[in-house]
Formats: C-alpha cells, sequence, structure tokens
C-alpha cells in the first residue's frame, strides 16, 4: 500500500496512520477518505476528504445524490451540513475509524494541513477565513535596532520581502521606500 501512497516514492502517510480509517484511495498526490459532519436537526452529511501534501483540505460533499458542492473547504462542508456550532471543523467534522466517528483533529490526516499552516511563517488566517499577515521585524546590521514592517498589502509585503532578502539591511534603507516611510513618520 505504501508503494501506491503518491507519485515518485513520495509517501503522505504511513499505512499505520490510516489503517483503521474507512474508505481510503491514495491518489497521485492525495489522499481521499469518506467524511462527514453530524447536524442534530439533519443528521450526517457525507463527503470525501482529499489530504493534499501542500496542506490543502477539500471536501466533495455527497449528503444527497443531488447535491454539487464539491471542492469545500472543512468549514464550508461544515457550514453546509447544517452544524448549528459552525466554526470548529477540527472537531466536527470527523472519519469512521474502526466503526467510530472521530474527529480531525484524533487523527493524522491534518499533519500536512498543520505543517503549512503554522504561524511561525507570518501569516495566518484571519477571521474571515483569507490569509491575513502579521507584522514582523527585520533587525539593523548598523544600529541593531529591531524595525517592524507591516503586511498589509502587496506593496508592504514586497518591501518587507526585500529587506529580508538584502544581508546587510539597515535603517537608512528603510526611509528610502515611500510605502514603508509613509507608515513609519507621518509626511
Amino acid at each position: 500500500m505504501a508503494a501506491a501512497n503518491g507519485a515518485a516514492g513520495a509517501v503522505l502517510f504511513s499505512e499505520e496512520d490510516l489503517r483503521e480509517v474507512s474508505g481510503v484511495r491514495w491518489g497521485e498526490d492525495f489522499v481521499e477518505v469518506t467524511c462527514g459532519c453530524t447536524s442534530h436537526r439533519y443528521g450526517d452529511a457525507v463527503g470525501r476528504l482529499r489530504v493534499f501534501a501542500s496542506g490543502d483540505l477539500e471536501i466533495n460533499c455527497e449528503c444527497t445524490p443531488g447535491c454539487r458542492e464539491d471542492k469545500m473547504t472543512p468549514a464550508a462542508f461544515e457550514k453546509h451540513s447544517g452544524k448549528e456550532t459552525a466554526g470548529k471543523w477540527r472537531n466536527t467534522v470527523w472519519v469512521m475509524v474502526q466503526g467510530e466517528k472521530v474527529p480531525l483533529s484524533k487523527t493524522a490526516l491534518l499533519k500536512y494541513y498543520y505543517l503549512a499552516h503554522k504561524s511561525g511563517n507570518g501569516s495566518h488566517k484571519g477571521r474571515n477565513g483569507r490569509p491575513s499577515h502579521r507584522d514582523e521585524f527585520i533587525c539593523c546590521a548598523g544600529c541593531g535596532k529591531e524595525r517592524r514592517f507591516r503586511l498589509r498589502s502587496k506593496e508592504e509585503c514586497r518591501v518587507y520581502h526585500d529587506a529580508l532578502a538584502k544581508a546587510s539591511w539597515t535603517c537608512a534603507d528603510l526611509t528610502t521606500d515611500r510605502y514603508v516611510f509613509s507608515h513609519f513618520w507621518p509626511l
């Protein structure tokens, strides 16, 4: 089974990780399993969860024969299923393990999701679900002070990444850029 686990010998999950999970199917760059979400009002909504090595999660809904919802995020699937307390998809979206409904958070299926969404890279998901940036700091090679870079627009991100790429960045480099200059000192 490990040989069928991805292209060029790339192994997403070990056999041990998914041994007892129902409906496992190995793809070229993903693993697909049967999943679901339970609503007290509407019952179980069932779907197919695809876990990609990039950390992306995608659910194709199979709640009814005519349902056309596919390529949904787990949060969208949770909402689509009619879950009353939407927003906690890691605990409400489940897979079947040995005949029991087990939340995604208690399985190995979120391993790549957590690696891709660590906050250590300077970005995180905001309240609206879209990626947003946190401020970053770079230490001046001249004076040793840490300077803040706001990362709210593409221009600000570009200025930060350019400064990060420069081996001996100094505060003097900061004042030459209009975007950063306008955020630190009023004109």
